[in-house]
């Protein structure tokens, strides 16, 4: 149950993906003063070395955000055209690394916790279930002095989001709240319990955006999830969008595996304009880290 470590795959092209929708979804939803209340089911240790172990070992960041920062951000030469959402991503990214060198990768926590606003008091309760990522994430966390502002617990992130929605409203009796599922998938079973968990929260807080990652891998559950997340979303009358990333694989020998290769973001109660900085940074993605056989990107979006 606990093999799975992110610190292998920080920073690939799914990471990339997901914090550019989570990056732009916040984004919007803060443009509004009252508070929100974020939430990171599963939230692994939240920042990840690019120069240690793992990240050797794995080797995605480097067709993932280093490649990506060498194509946008290159040491000399004009800059190659962008996108306001791919340049906020970049500046997040490269303000976890000063010295210029891409050392550490945010997690989806940090990247929520750099864009939560004080004024508002705005709250984010973190879930990560593994021993060690846990333990690394209350350090990592405790370094912020953040206060009551960021909560980690060591609980099942499926769970442990029940109880928080609705979430509280404000003085004016304003209720707002961000959800973000991202479990590894590990066990066949997450596909069935994310579905589950969206099914519940639209019951408790239907206006609430959930944002939710997935691999795209040969796997009837992989298949069938984003359709699932699409009747839970029209059967509670809210809009939805659905964007996937596939960087594709360069030819491979007769005992080779491709590894993840694509994954997809689902998002109900999305912001209006989501879809439009997604249907012009997306291309430019798979220009930059497509790989070969299989790249290409997919954008639909629907009312409830």
């Amino acid at each position: 149950m606990f093999s799975y470590r992110h610190a292998f795959h920080a920073g690939n092209h799914a990471d990339v993906l997901k914090h550019l929708v989570l990056i732009a979804t916040l984004r919007h939803l803060m443009l509004k003063p009252p508070a929100i209340t974020l939430v990171d089911t599963h939230a692994g240790a939240g920042l990840y070395r690019l120069d240690g172990d793992f990240a050797d070992k794995g080797g995605e960041a480097e067709h993932g955000v280093v490649r990506l920062f060498a194509a946008q951000r290159p040491a000399s030469g004009p800059a190659p055209a962008s996108t306001p959402l791919l340049d906020d991503y970049l500046d997040l990214v490269a303000g976890f690394n000063p010295s210029g060198s891409l050392r550490v990768y945010p997690g989806s926590p940090f990247v929520i916790q750099q864009l939560m606003r004080h004024e508002s008091r705005d709250r984010l309760k973190l879930f990560e279930l593994h021993p060690t990522d846990g333990k690394t994430l209350s350090a990592n966390i405790a370094q912020l002095d953040a206060g009551r502002a960021v909560v980690v617990k060591r609980e099942d992130g499926f769970e442990g989001l029940k109880p928080l929605l609705p979430p509280p409203a404000d003085a004016k009796g304003s209720r707002r709240a961000l959800v973000l599922i991202d479990p590894s998938y590990e066990l066949k079973s997450d596909y069935a319990k994310v579905s589950a968990c969206i099914q519940d929260a639209l019951k408790r807080f239907a206006t609430g955006t959930y944002v939710v990652w997935y691999p795209v891998i040969p796997r009837t559950e992989a298949h069938d999830l984003p359709r699932k997340l699409r009747g839970h979303a029209q059967r509670a009358g809210r809009p939805w969008l659905h964007a996937t990333l596939a960087a594709g694989h360069p030819p491979l020998a007769p005992d080779e595996r491709p590894g993840l290769t694509a994954s997809g973001m689902f998002v109900i109660n999305p912001p209006h304009t989501l879809s439009a900085a997604l249907a012009e940074t997306l291309p430019l993605l798979v220009k930059v880290l497509g790989r070969g056989r299989g790249q290409g990107h997919t954008l639909e979006s629907g009312e409830g």
